[in-house]
């Protein structure tokens, strides 16, 4: 079988999955029949290597439905056709061991058509660690770890106030106290300032002793082992590359640690997690902050505030999507894979499971590790996943956001639910804020609570028996494509969920923080002096090159409260709301005004509120203003202005007339008119 370039190859796994191949060929779209292996991995592990070797023949992908024989696989077309590519998917644990799954050819057929879609390459960075490791703790346990890693790299021991600690027989690792004031950095360029430092005594006899001890000793490396047990060196620690942090109690995990990490030298490739397009950023203008999504929920620190926009290092960043689920202007977009690619990945799983006869189908989005465990448990230990549930894997789960709830709903889901584990903790803060928002629009619509939420367990009964009792309450599909930037995807899911919606209203509240709103302008005390225009960062604020005038664009506008801030007038407020009325798509005049016209030539120059209150403000109160006559001047324009007060002042800037230099001729001409004078004075004093 053939769905889009790939070759598919079906297996049946020993007849533990029903499988229909007539059925199932009609539901992919290919129209013949799908020929179902029975021992793909095995027994007729040459039809594998005669599909793999034509398929390189033809440079044409192949797609096994099998994720468990993945490696044999592998190394079977590794020998009889090194370039031939190879994807797997697993239909046997998420669809077809289930207690409904001689109802889940529907879902096979979009589980297959899933994974054949192309998935575009990943920006990485290479990262290279030398071996230089230091291990932290407190007492002989470290020094035991530095000694055991010293056979792999170059090992420091730094203790933390040691106490009664008995010199090692053979100083084979270096060791110091201190204690680590501060640390930054990733797997090969780690930096620690390090207070109370100093080396050991080789002296020492009865308890490990140390020199004097200085303050603000800095060092660097490349690998931390952190065995004190105290408060970690980094936030969200799991994810700092190249730093390990066992409990120094539990002799397996330390085991594990040191394993791993003396496996830590070399070059390693990470993904580039976060795309981020700086001009699109809304984080700041003219030093006045406006949206700090991204800063409040990243878990790392690797969101740093930068000028006008944000900086996103790259190598802090352990690409849990947080910043990019939040980002409201697409500044900030996930790129394992991009966003593009998973809404037509939800779009192909949808369109197909219907297609295929599939009904109320709801979306269990879980990630490759802890998800894809939970689900093969299900599956080989309980009733597996209800043959309407379809599975979704991504790199993470927190990359999700209302984007893709509301795409997932628009196109059919009747529920969405989100698989966390003990990796996303203290990372779910972006995802919170993006379940309220979908909690409240989708409720203000009619379709009612608890549409999306999330499943935060480890036990896989417990999941199952949430996912068997999911209702299956239909929601009209509407299929289109997902074309645009994510705020324009979005839009096009809501408007459609409005226009099915059980209840729709034209103007949908939101809660605050929501990043879709307007602005309301209190237009009496609005004086056009169009301070918010030039501070807008997504276009919503415009203005008229033509006569004072004011705009607003709604779905333009983000609420991240720039224009409110810079307002020197402080008459803007912010309004989260959804408007689908037709009114809301374009811009739309706030306020507009006459030009205030130059009382002495008439030429055009500002606005008549702007005038009247400057004087208001200034007339008779201040003392370049306090005559009548003065005070009319600010009812000029600039070249006006300054001509009256030449003409009416008494030339203000006269100063008298300016003194002749003087040179070396003036003084010698005078030396020469008044010699006759000076000479006869000299005698007379000569002679006295």
């Amino acid at each position: 079988m053939k769905i889009g370039d790939r070759t598919v190859l079906v297996c049946d796994c020993a007849h533990s999955i029903a499988l229909d191949g007539a059925a199932l060929g009609k539901a992919c779209g290919d129209g013949s029949a799908v020929t179902v292996h029975t021992q793909l991995c095995r027994a007729q592990l040459d039809r594998f290597e005669a599909a793999v070797t034509q398929g390189a023949a033809k440079g044409q992908p192949l797609l096994v439905a099998c994720t468990q024989e993945a490696p044999l696989f592998g190394e079977v077309a590794a020998e009889v056709a090194p370039d031939a590519v190879l994807t797997f998917t697993n239909i046997r644990e998420r669809a077809g061991w289930s207690d409904e799954g001689g109802q889940a050819l529907p879902k096979i057929a979009a589980l297959l058509a899933e994974a054949a879609l192309p998935i575009p390459p990943t920006g990485a960075l290479t990262l290279t660690s030398q071996g230089t490791c230091l291990v932290y703790g407190t007492d002989e346990r470290a020094i035991d770890a530095g000694r055991q890693l010293a056979k792999h790299l170059d090992v420091t021991v730094l203790l933390a106030s040691p106490k009664d600690i008995v010199p090692p027989p053979v100083m084979d690792v270096a060791v110091f106290r201190g204690r680590i004031r501060s640390g930054r950095g990733w797997i090969g360029a780690f930096e620690i300032v390090v207070d109370d430092y100093a080396p050991a005594l080789p002296s020492s006899r009865g308890t490990l002793g140390f020199e004097p001890v200085r303050q603000g000793a800095s060092a660097r490396c490349d690998l931390i082992l952190d065995l004190t047990g105290g408060t970690p060196l980094f936030p969200d620690h799991k994810r700092r590359d190249g730093y390990l942090r066992p409990d120094p109690n539990s002799p397996v995990q330390v085991a594990n640690a040191l394993l791993e990490i003396a496996d830590m030298v070399g070059e390693f490739e990470k993904p580039r997690f976060v795309d981020f397009k700086a001009d699109l950023c809304a984080h700041s203008r003219s030093r006045k902050t406006g949206c700090t999504r991204c800063l409040d929920v990243c878990p790392t620190g690797a969101v740093t505030p930068n000028g006008d926009h944000v900086a996103i290092d790259p190598h802090v960043c352990a690409g849990c999507g947080s910043c990019a689920a939040v980002c409201p202007t697409g500044a900030a977009t996930y790129a394992l894979p991009p966003a593009t690619t998973v809404y037509e990945r939800l779009r192909t799983l949808l369109s197909t499971y219907q297609k295929a006869g599939g009904v109320a189908p709801a979306l269990l989005i879980h990630d490759p590790r802890h998800g894809d465990a939970l689900v093969g448990m299900m599956a080989r230990h309980g009733r597996g996943l209800p043959a309407r549930l379809l599975p979704f894997a991504l790199n993470e789960v927190t990359q999700v956001g209302f984007d893709l709830f509301a795409l997932a709903l628009a196109y059919g889901c009747t529920h969405v639910r989100i698989l966390t584990g003990p990796e996303n903790e203290g990372e779910t803060a972006g995802l919170a804020t993006q379940i309220g928002l979908a909690e409240a629009a989708f409720s203000g619509l009619g379709y009612g609570s608890g549409r999306v939420a999330v499943i935060d367990a480890a036990d896989p009964d417990a999941v199952a028996a949430e996912l068997w009792t999911l209702p299956a309450d239909p929601v009209e599909p509407g299929m289109f494509l997902p074309m645009g930037p994510k705020r324009t995807v979005t839009m096009l899911a809501l408007r459609h969920l409005h226009k099915v919606a059980p209840a729709p209203v034209e103007i949908l509240p939101l809660p605050p923080g929501a990043p879709f709103g307007r602005v309301s302008v209190d237009v009496e005390g609005c004086t056009l002096c169009l301070s918010c225009v030039g501070a807008c960062p997504t276009g919503a604020l415009l203005d008229n090159a033509d006569k004072p005038m004011l705009s607003f664009a709604q779905d333009a506008c983000v609420q991240c409260g720039l224009c409110k801030s810079t307002c020197p007038e402080k008459v803007i407020s912010l309004v989260p709301e959804i408007d689908f009325r037709d009114q809301a798509r374009g811009a739309a005049v706030v306020k507009e005004e006459e030009p205030f016209c130059c009382v002495s030539c008439g030429k055009p120059f500002a606005t008549k509120s702007s005038i009247e209150k400057i004087v208001a403000t200034l007339a008779g109160k201040h003392w370049m203003f306090a005559t009548p006559e003065a005070a009319e001047r600010i009812r000029m324009c600039e070249d006006c202005r300054v001509r009256d007060q030449f003409e009416r002042g008494g030339a203000p800037f006269a100063l008298g007339r300016p003194p002749v230099p003087r040179t070396t001729d003036d003084d010698l001409r005078e030396r020469e008119e008044t010699a006759g004078e000076i000479q006869p004075a000299t005698v007379r004093q000569k002679l006295m």
